[in-house]
């Protein structure tokens, strides 16, 4: 307001506004400036790759029903109801982008997002049952509306490593969204969590309520790699000629 309120005084006396017209629009000037710098700090809390947006995100190049997928989760309807997404791919396929640009634009619309991976997630929470503080760990980031866990399939985890993956995701269990990627499809999951009776379980809580998207197309960076291929040689090609 102390910024702006000479200009908008300015345009009140220009426009004849009413009293109450310049302290509306003073007080609008003042929300918006909230609202982009919690939007600012949200994006900065996130850890999010911003190179991974919605606007970079060829939604064309996704299976029609995984695309028309992304764009019902824009709205954001799926945090509300504490739903999970789950996004299954080879390498490759986009399953990360996806997830970061949902991410973006659900910090757009003024939700707290935080984008990690499984990995180094599992290490924040053996930190904190170390130290004894797993509890307070666990209740810091229930303050987030969604947790992006990337890559749960890259990690051959420990059983130690498996229990505080798994109390993470029981404690997220209709409290708050998780949006997962994983290359192994849930016939792998055992590998993760050492079990069948952990893995069924670990299982049941992400699906109860949940979104799954399959990313079954060719990998994005080795379609790139061929095309850069195709144009070196194109040009050696000119370039003989």
């Amino acid at each position: 307001m102390k910024d702006e309120y000479a200009s908008v005084a300015e345009r009140a006396r220009h426009e004849s506004a009413s009293y109450e017209r310049y302290l509306l629009d003073l007080a609008e000037r003042e929300l918006e400036a909230r609202r982009a710098s919690r939007i600012e700090r949200l994006f900065r809390e996130s850890k999010l790759f911003l190179e991974k947006s919605l606007a970079t995100l060829d939604l064309k190049r996704l299976p029609s029903t995984a695309a028309q997928q992304v764009r019902s989760l824009l709205e954001g309807k799926f945090v509300e109801r504490h739903e999970n997404v789950l996004v299954f791919g080879n390498p490759g396929s986009g399953k990360t982008h996806v997830a970061c640009a949902l991410g973006q634009e659900l910090i757009r619309a003024g939700r707290r997002v935080i984008f990690t991976t499984c990995g180094l997630m599992v290490q924040d929470l053996l930190a904190a049952k170390r130290d004894l503080k797993l509890r307070g760990f666990l209740k810091k980031i229930s303050r987030y509306q969604v947790m992006i866990l990337d890559d749960i399939g890259y990690v051959q985890y420990s059983r130690e490593e498996m229990e505080v993956l798994f109390t993470l995701l029981a404690e997220r269990y209709e409290r708050g969204s998780v949006v997962l990627t994983s290359n192994l499809p849930f016939s792998g999951w055992e590998s993760i969590f050492k079990d069948p009776m952990t893995t069924a379980a670990a299982i049941d809580r992400l699906v109860h309520h949940s979104v799954i998207i399959e990313l079954n197309v060719a990998s994005y960076r080795v379609e790139q790699a061929k095309k850069r291929q195709v144009n070196h040689q194109s040009k050696d090609a000119r370039k003989e000629e």
